[in-house]
Order: C-alpha cells, then sequence, then structure tokens
C-alpha cells in the first residue's frame, strides 16, 4: 500500500497563545514561541551558534483571527537561500496565531529565523527582551 499523504493542516493555538497579548511587541513574542511549539524537532534554544547558517526574515500578515493572510520574504540568505523556504514552511505549519482584531492595524510582525547549520531554527524574538 501506498504510504499516506504527509498533512500540512494548521497546528492547533498553543500555550502561548492563551490569553491576547497587550501590544505587538508582546504579540511578536507569543508569535516566536507559537512558532516554537508546532515546529519543536525543527527549532533550537539557547545560543545561537556562530557563524549561523542563514538569517532570513519574513513578514507575515495576519487576517483578524491570527490566520495567515500573506508572507513575504524580506531577505533571502545569499549563502543558504532554503532557509527562507523553510522559515515559509514554519509559519505555515503554525497556523493560526491568534487573534489581533484587537491590536492596531496593520495586522503584521516580522521575524527573523536564526538557522544551525543543522537548519534548525530559532525565532530571533525569543532573544529580545
Amino acid at each position: 500500500p501506498a504510504p499516506a499523504p504527509v498533512t500540512t493542516a494548521p497546528a492547533p493555538p498553543s500555550r502561548a497563545l492563551s490569553a491576547p497579548a497587550r501590544n505587538w511587541n508582546e504579540y511578536r513574542v507569543r508569535a516566536a514561541r507559537h512558532l516554537v511549539e508546532t515546529n519543536a524537532p525543527l527549532t533550537y534554544l539557547g545560543r545561537p551558534p556562530e557563524p549561523l547558517l542563514g538569517i532570513p526574515v519574513l513578514e507575515v500578515e495576519l487576517n483578524a483571527d491570527g490566520s495567515v493572510r500573506r508572507i513575504e520574504v524580506l531577505r533571502r540568505p545569499g549563502q543558504a537561500p532554503d532557509t527562507a523556504r523553510l522559515a515559509v514552511e514554519a509559519v505555515r505549519r503554525a497556523g493560526s496565531f491568534g487573534s489581533v482584531a484587537h491590536l492596531p492595524r496593520p495586522w503584521r510582525f516580522t521575524e527573523t529565523f536564526l538557522y544551525d547549520h543543522e537548519r534548525r531554527f530559532k525565532p530571533r524574538s525569543l532573544d529580545t527582551p
């Protein structure tokens, strides 16, 4: 028998999204935690290694319910351009990031992905206070 198709259904809301964020800075950090929770095998925590393999930057535009409306690659690494695609896939797998209806428009945030040489990522937002 043929293997079952792999589905990319959006992940259910994570603990990181349990309460509404008070502002965009808080929302971005919660979204980064959600990215790590929903992509756990593809992530790392702790200090980023030097040198990093790739540092793609994405702008994620959301619908009012927190579902992804659009993803734009703002920075595609020259050394490992595939990490931009991996970052987009990670955002899509994360699915909804929690409602943004209570936050000021535009409903979008930027995330920098820090990729190590095993092609695992850490959202840079987790390193900022």
